[in-house]
């Protein structure tokens, strides 16, 4: 159960709109608003129900309608003093119990806890979905020097921190006359880390100009307060959320003083039973403010045996929260393996000299050690998936595609012949059916011929085969149409169909062919090009490289594509210049580039470009996905993935562009950008598109309708946009089967645009 005190995600007045009661409702997804006058007071409910009715009736009174003339004016609520059992009971019966006053003003508003939604700090939200909050502690780590405070922010931002967060007291509240350190009554422990404290107290305009860096330098800052002047100091300042120390986790007066504030609160659980916990856990809840739990023992160094990070399941079933872990052990690996196990917080203190005085010191990660540690926090939420079936991953895919084995007719099998086992045989590639689904061929009467050394295919079996027919195939778009083709299969294709153009999708080792024999005579269909991007010896063309002697190679194979499109096109009715699409480089294998490299690969672009022979040709990049499949294995792309970039680039360098909708929609999938925004942005400079689905981060070439896209929406702005440009099916595996991906593809987008598609 939770007391939530933030009531305006609840209320609307009373003279409120039905539209604005229509839009609160749908925004607490259908549940109800609570209906309150000028000073608060409590006069109704309105459900999504009432709305409906109201509807049903016919709208009386139309627009003039408002909240209090359709509200329920009997409703269930309690006041400040009820018990929770009472409230807990209300509970089982309405979604939201209202919290009144004596005058019937609305307090707080009851309601359960689901742990699953989390805490907002600042624009972070901490929850099982996000991602996980990493703390830098710094503590009293600065010994009482602000510069050495300021040094220390800045290498946890460096570092990838998202908070850097500090300690305040007021030592004459705390600890009386203690505060000069003197404390000669204490014990030896008391009595040194009086006076640790008492010389390395950072006041608190300092520790102000502290947060006022760390927000500059994108990190939240937080503090813990140990007591209450130090809490009221730190509210006036405005920090957006409270950490509280496991030494004051049971101290329920000041745990009831940060609550009324209404600011989320972190809390260490160190040296707390579970009875505390529990305990303090209900108060929280009552208190109302979000809070988050973290597992921590509040030894310094922590010994490995007494950490027990499996506490972290049952610590989230405790407090009905998002839990985290603080840890004072050496090392980072204990921290990194709490986010398996479900911590959505990570808190460890920051250093630069683990042999400087105080205690902390000997327990801190080095700047270099934190972010290590946050680097592999990353890798490991994002390993994490979910418990949802298996499946094959994109790069899973290509590798299946080389490695893996499919069943092959070994002899011709003529249309309707029965299959027999002595027919089949398995072996690689892995291009089609997969070999544990031979017995399903077996007895099968097939629609279509089948040769010698060719492999069979899922449509095989479900007969979606006799969709394709042996008859020429016609379609109709509103801007230019053609396939992806090889030397070997182009005349193949152009038996089913009479597409605008051929894309050549040139190997390393298709540029060593002689064109002539391959053509016969020339073609009416304009030419488009795609350069290859692994070249003999392993070779992943980048025009962007920082190494010279890669660059120059790839400038090398890259003239060898140009050649190669001028000997193409010799055999097409090509008028003007002839498009090369390429992905021209500016991956990386390990991480992802800073701003300030990406910035020198987009020069080093610039000089490429310029030093490669274009009067007949137009290079025509490729916009890329987030994570590349580079034959299996998967990188960083850095260039032409963000919208904004690619804009001012292709402006910069006077750039037509291949769009290609699947690498793009990745790419705003990850960095969370409107599709529709990006096609708007880059569409200017689109020459020529790559059209298939994707779903997810690397949900790469689907099908058409398998995915996310809404092709209907997409083409409606590309006719608005470049009603010019060409497209093509980029279909993963689509040419198989003699080009059933492609067919496929293109049919379902003719039937999609409808008649707006025709010429």
């Amino acid at each position: 159960m939770l007391i939530d005190r933030n009531l305006k995600q609840y209320t609307t007045r009373d003279t409120a709109s039905i539209q604005e009661v229509a839009q609160l409702i749908a925004q607490k997804k259908g549940r109800i608003a609570l209906v309150v006058d000028h000073n608060g007071v409590l006069l109704g409910t309105v459900s999504n129900g009432d709305l409906i009715r109201w509807l049903g009736a016919g709208g009386p009174d139309g627009l003039q309608t408002t909240a209090l003339s359709i509200a329920n004016r009997v409703f269930k609520a309690v006041g400040p003093n009820d018990s929770r059992e009472r409230i807990k009971a209300l509970l089982e019966d309405v979604l939201y119990v209202p919290i009144l006053d004596s005058r019937g003003r609305l307090e707080a508003v009851a309601r359960h806890r689901v742990p699953a939604e989390g805490v907002v700090i600042g624009n972070r939200r901490i929850a099982r979905d996000a991602p996980v909050f990493t703390i830098a502690e710094i503590g009293n780590n600065h010994n009482g020097s602000l510069e050495l405070a300021l040094r220390l922010i800045d290498a946890a931002a460096d570092a990838g921190a998202d908070c850097a967060k500090f300690q305040m007291r007021d030592m004459e509240t705390l600890y009386g006359g203690a505060e000069d350190g003197r404390a000669a009554g204490e014990n030896l422990g008391t009595q040194y880390v009086l006076d640790l404290l008492a010389r390395y107290q950072l006041p608190a305009d300092d520790l102000f100009r502290c947060f006022d860096h760390a927000g500059r330098r994108g990190l939240v800052p937080l503090c813990t307060p140990w007591d209450q002047p130090s809490m009221e100091k730190l509210d006036r300042y405005g920090l957006p959320a409270f950490k509280i120390a496991s030494a004051d986790f049971t101290n329920h007066g000041f745990l009831k003083a940060l609550g009324s504030i209404g600011k989320p609160l972190i809390c260490s659980t160190g040296m707390s039973t579970e009875q505390e916990i529990r305990q303090s856990a209900e108060l929280l809840q009552r208190s109302g403010a979000p809070y988050v739990l973290l597992h921590c023992n509040s030894t310094y160094p922590t010994p490995f045996r007494d950490v027990n990070l499996s506490y972290l399941r049952r610590l989230e079933q405790l407090g009905q929260c998002t839990v985290g872990y603080s840890g004072h052990e050496r090392d980072i690996f204990v921290s990194i393996a709490a986010v398996s196990v479900g911590a959505r917080v990570i808190e460890k203190h920051l250093t630069f000299d683990r042999n400087m005085e105080g205690s902390d010191h000997r327990v801190s990660l080095l700047p270099d050690e934190f972010a290590r540690m946050v680097e592999g926090i990353r890798q490991i939420e994002l390993s994490m998936g979910t418990d949802a079936p298996r499946r094959v991953t994109q790069g899973e895919m290509m590798n299946r595609v080389t490695l893996a084995k499919s069943v092959f007719a070994n002899v011709d099998i003529p249309t309707g012949q029965v299959i027999e086992e002595g027919m089949l045989e398995v072996r690689s590639p892995g291009r089609g059916l997969q070999p544990n689904r031979m017995l399903e061929l077996i007895g099968r009467r097939l629609p279509r011929a089948v040769r010698s050394g060719t492999p069979f295919f899922a449509s095989d079996l479900d007969g979606s085969t006799t969709a394709f027919g042996s008859g020429k195939r016609t379609y109709r778009f509103s801007r230019p149409w053609g396939l992806p083709v090889r030397h070997h299969d182009y005349a193949k294709l152009l038996e089913r169909c009479a597409p605008d153009f051929l894309e050549f999708h040139l190997s390393y080792r298709d540029l060593e062919l002689e064109d002539g024999k391959y053509f016969p005579q020339r073609l009416s269909q304009d030419l488009v090009v795609h350069a290859p991007e692994l070249f003999a010896g392993d070779h992943v063309l980048d025009l962007c490289s920082p190494d010279e002697a890669y660059r120059q190679q790839s400038l090398r194979e890259m003239r060898r594509v140009i050649d190669k499109t001028r000997s193409l096109r010799r055999f097409f009715g090509t008028r003007g210049v002839t498009g090369i699409v390429t992905n021209v480089g500016g991956f990386s294998i390990d991480r992802p580039l800073t701003p300030s490299e990406r910035q020198q690969r987009r020069q080093t672009l610039k000089r490429s470009l310029a030093e490669l022979d274009s009067v007949d040709v137009a290079i025509w990049p490729q916009t890329m996905p987030p994570y590349p499949w580079h034959f299996g294995g998967q990188r960083f792309h850095n260039l032409f993935v963000e919208a904004n970039e690619i804009d001012e680039l292709c402006t910069h360098l006077k750039l037509g562009l291949c769009l290609d909708v699947s690498h793009s929609k990745l790419a705003c999938n990850l960095l969370k950008h409107s599709f529709d925004d990006f096609v708007q942005i880059v569409g200017r400079h689109t020459r020529h598109l790559h059209v298939a689905d994707a779903a997810g981060m690397d949900g790469e070439g689907l099908q058409i309708g398998d995915g996310e896209i809404d092709f209907r929406s997409l083409y409606r702005r590309l006719d608005e946009i470049t009603p010019d440009a060409s497209f093509l099916p980029e279909i993963w595996q689509g040419h198989e089967n003699e080009g059933e991906g492609f067919w496929i593809a293109l049919d379902r987008l003719q039937q999609t645009l409808g008649t707006a598609a025709a010429r």
